[in-house]
């Protein structure tokens, strides 16, 4: 799709992106503020997703509806550069590999609300906030509920099912996380390399089966900068870059008190919490060692008496609609797009049901998928199965018009 009226600007626009990020890059080395690199994490991650238009919830159901499966494999590309990225981190000693654990009736739970109203928001959480920064009033509307729903399970009525849920939990032999290497008994190291091999392989094969040719035309002037930065990206290219950027999120993260890599549902709502609580506890560095027991037991007082909220978590969702709106302004696609009322009210139930469903499952298509599956979590495998399966049922009815008699039709595309 070529642009309508991308910027004419994009030179002037680009450099002072790059001056801007730089210089908080290296204002947060000197002084040691490494939070602060949370904002060109957040704002390239919100760049890379508004190029591919990037989001878990049409992925999902543009293989139902379409039969296409190009955004899947972007999601996967950025799962297979994280392994990749996560290995030689942890090789190295810069990060500790932190999966989820196997909370099973969270996942199952969690995971079925999320499907359902990621479909009904018309995106998922990352998919909100970009599309957000596009113009979506649905989104928008979406991006209110969202915290909401978080706030629900983290703080409000629901908090003693959430934490019942969690109490369902099954461990592996030494006591820790279920992952793919605890259960095939194969060092993270030698599946990542596996998954990088039949990655490749698979592509490959793929472009054989399709015959694709890549043509260059000299006289187009070949890949250049302003074609990267004002046109669209196929989802695998966006997939990469997302992938090499969840690598330096760990970093940053782990450097502010948050060992994980990329996440947005807290996110959003601990940037709720700045305005409606107090109060709050900041996390900005990691947790230092307390000098005496009086100092732990003070730290400790505190914390019943307020709520934690991640400062990266909070600048990184910031920075992520400031850069999907950058990178919509480049391509011509920032404006405001109006939808008809009913559908904005159904996009803010959806989104409070997004942040049911993530809340309840610790975390979203970024936080769960692209970030746990990637860090090799049997739990987080589950809830994308579940997401995936409640996303097409969803798709189905409520977007494609289907009944019970075509459903199990629909779910037939393995074998088409």
């Amino acid at each position: 799709m070529t642009p309508e009226n991308p910027s004419a600007s994009w030179k002037w626009m680009v450099g002072a992106c790059a001056v801007v990020l730089s210089a908080l890059t290296f204002f947060a080395g000197v002084t040691g503020l490494w939070v602060l690199t949370a904002l060109p994490v957040g704002f390239l991650f919100g760049f890379f997703l508004e190029k591919a238009d990037l989001c878990g919830s049409s992925a999902f159901s543009d293989v139902l509806m379409f039969r296409d499966w190009k955004k899947m494999q972007g999601i996967w590309m950025v799962i297979v550069v994280g392994m990749v990225g996560f290995t030689l981190l942890s090789t190295v000693g810069w990060v500790r590999l932190n999966p989820k654990p196997l909370f099973w009736a969270s996942y199952i739970v969690g995971g079925i609300i999320f499907g359902v109203g990621m479909v009904l928001s018309g995106a998922c959480v990352s998919g909100s906030l970009f599309k957000a920064g596009q113009g979506n009033i649905n989104s928008m509307a979406a991006l209110v509920g969202i915290p909401i729903g978080v706030m629900m399970v983290e703080h409000g009525p629901l908090n003693q099912l959430h934490k019942h849920l969690k109490t369902y939990v099954i461990n592996s032999g030494n006591g820790g996380p279920v992952t793919f290497a605890s259960v095939l008994y194969t060092p993270y190291w030698v599946l990542a390399t596996l998954f990088l091999l039949v990655t490749i392989a698979v592509a490959i094969r793929l472009r054989k089966k399709n015959n694709t040719r890549v043509v260059i035309k000299k006289n187009a002037g070949g890949v250049s900068i302003q074609r990267i930065m004002t046109r669209p990206w196929r989802p695998w290219q966006a997939g990469i870059a997302i992938g090499v950027l969840a690598c330096l999120a760990y970093l940053s993260s782990a450097a502010s008190g948050r060992n994980y890599p990329l996440g947005v549902t807290h996110g959003a709502m601990h940037a709720a919490l700045l305005l409606t609580d107090a109060p709050l506890t900041y996390v900005y560095a990691p947790k230092a060692a307390s000098a005496t027991p009086a100092e732990s037991a003070s730290h400790q007082q505190i914390l019943v008496v307020s709520k934690k909220v991640s400062v990266w978590l909070i600048l990184e969702v910031f920075a992520l609609i400031l850069g999907s709106f950058i990178s919509a302004k480049l391509s011509g696609r920032a404006r405001l797009l109006p939808k008809p009322p009913g559908q904005t009210v159904t996009a803010f139930f959806g989104g409070i049901m997004v942040g049911l469903g993530a809340a309840i499952a610790g975390g979203c298509v970024v936080g769960n998928i692209m970030s746990g599956v990637a860090l090799m979590s049997v739990g987080n495998l589950l809830f994308a199965a579940v997401v995936l399966l409640s996303n097409w049922i969803t798709t189905h009815f409520y977007l494609m018009g289907g009944g019970i008699k075509e459903l199990a039709w629909a779910l037939n595309i393995f074998k088409q």
